[in-house]
């Protein structure tokens, strides 16, 4: 029998008991394994709690408490899109939000909000997508976005690049930069405001968020006059 005619087979059961049981057995050993790791690398021990807490809240609603609080009213709040190496994306009804992880002093779900046991609630499954994942991942998802989110972490770095042409705020130390994202470099991020251009070291970034058509036209006002 031609050994290309048969169809494709999926692995077996991950497990002998039920997909609830492994589910958190899963969990658990993550989590064990997660704080053997923060009690190894000091230093990298909020990095990791953080990126932790947030992929258990994709697409969840967050608050988090930004370390420039003091400086900046308030908190910021929304759902995260995005979990990168060394930032977190979120998302409201105004604005797309880059935060670093060292500029957050800390991160909780809302008062009030229920705390789900699954962190892909939100997504209908699809049998079709999980099969071209399986047999042919690396062109499967390197065409959706979403996917990509989902199985690599950006830098924000490389984040930032992809959404060149677009406006945005950036705060750094206090002082806020608005402008077009022309690009990223391995240190820099390069924002043009008609003839003034910025030059913001990433390492420095607070926060950048997106910005309406309104505020444009207000700094291109301030740029001119």
């Amino acid at each position: 029998m031609d050994p290309s005619s048969k169809k494709p087979s999926f692995s077996s059961p991950a497990s002998a008991v039920s997909a609830e049981e492994t589910r958190i057995l899963e969990e658990q050993i993550s989590q064990m394994n997660l704080f053997k790791l923060i009690n190894q690398y000091e230093p990298h021990r909020k990095t990791l709690v953080l990126k932790k807490f947030f992929k258990m809240k994709r697409h969840q609603e967050v608050v988090i408490t930004p370390k420039f609080a003091k400086e900046e009213a308030g908190t910021i709040s929304g759902k995260v899109t995005a979990i990168g190496r060394d930032f977190v994306m979120l998302t409201n009804l105004k604005q797309r939000i880059w935060i670093p992880y060292t500029a957050i002093e800390s991160a909780e779900i809302p008062f009030g909000t229920p705390t789900y046991s699954n962190p892909h609630q939100n997504f209908i499954y699809d049998n079709q997508l999980r099969q071209k994942i399986i047999l042919k991942f690396g062109e499967t998802v390197s065409k959706r976005d979403a996917l990509v989110q989902q199985f690599f972490e950006e830098s924000l770095r490389t984040n930032l690049h992809t959404w060149q042409k677009t406006w945005v705020e950036v705060l750094v130390a206090g002082r806020r930069f608005t402008g077009r994202i022309e690009r990223t470099d391995k240190k820099n991020l390069y924002l043009k405001l008609l003839r003034k251009n910025h030059v913001i070291p990433l390492e420095e970034i607070q926060s950048v968020s997106t910005i309406r058509l309104m505020t444009v036209w207000k700094e291109w006002i301030r740029a001119v006059f």
